[in-house]
């Protein structure tokens, strides 16, 4: 049964090739009420221009509940993207980022511990986590291209789809190396896969040549300004469908308020990137 809902867009993954829907980004974000809701699949970069939501832009969907049997999470929803109507500008970043805050954190962060206790309860998927203490960005070499299938998928989809578009692979994996506010945490080491990691890894490249100092770039930006001193850093974190391991998916990271300034990136900041 298919219904409309309002909401805010906080999450976009770097896209990854699909022979029956040409390619995938998981979208996530926040009904009105602060609750989760992720909307899958949508073939982003093929949608229409006027229906190319941006994040912290409320978007008004037709949605159904995914068949359990493919997709049993609990706040996977599969979108009618012909449905997506647009509502105005993005949310704006004034008095800071109030208006986004009053969303995002309606309800309160929890901790990795506890998602994870929710996901075998109710098969909870999708959470904000406020990280006690983020100690690393950790810089994966990968391949430099997509898996055989997935070539084989984007070449299908030239011969029977739209006309594609390019679909540039980051060479790398980036992964946060950080701790809970929870007393039974042991640490985390989570891989990122935000969309705007990905674009600022090639916009990097493109400005100093060099892929390796373009990675380096990225954990600067990802370490020491969005987990910095000056930054009250929470993490949108999900699940993986095949697989159930969690994943982070966006990075909030408002400026703190005078009085309530905490360091999140524990020393790192003049330390050289890790490169295994």
């Amino acid at each position: 049964m298919e219904n409309r809902v309002k909401v805010l867009i906080t999450v976009k993954t770097y896209p990854l090739p699909s022979v029956k829907y040409g390619e995938l980004v998981c979208t996530a974000g926040m009904l009105e009420d602060g609750a989760f809701i992720r909307l899958y699949p949508i073939d982003y970069r093929y949608l229409s221009y006027w229906q190319s939501y941006r994040k912290y832009q409320w978007i008004d969907v037709q949605v159904e509940k995914h068949d359990p049997a493919r997709d049993s999470r609990k706040e996977s929803y599969r979108p009618n993207c012909e449905s997506i109507q647009i509502l105005g500008p993005p949310v704006g970043t004034q008095n800071a980022w109030q208006a986004r805050k009053e969303i995002v954190l309606k309800r309160p962060p929890t901790s990795m511990e506890t998602l994870k206790e929710l996901q075998r309860k109710d098969n909870t998927s999708l959470g904000l986590v406020r990280p006690k203490r983020v100690k690393d960005l950790i810089i994966l070499p990968d391949e430099e291209d997509w898996k055989p299938r997935w070539r084989v998928e984007m070449l299908q989809l030239r011969l029977f789809g739209p006309e594609p578009k390019p679909l540039k692979k980051v060479p790398y994996k980036f992964k946060y190396q950080f701790s809970c506010c929870d007393d039974r945490c042991r640490g985390h080491q989570m891989m990122i896969e935000d969309w705007e990691i990905g674009r600022l890894y090639f916009r990097e490249l493109q400005r100093l040549g060099d892929k390796q100092r373009a990675a380096e770039s990225v954990r600067h930006k990802f370490l020491n300004d969005l987990c910095g001193p000056q930054k009250d850093t929470y993490f949108f974190v999900g699940t993986v469908l095949n697989y159930g391991t969690w994943i982070i998916c966006g990075v909030f990271y408002p400026p703190k308020i005078e009085g309530e300034a905490r360091s999140l990136s524990g020393g790192k900041a003049k330390d050289e990137p890790k490169l295994f």
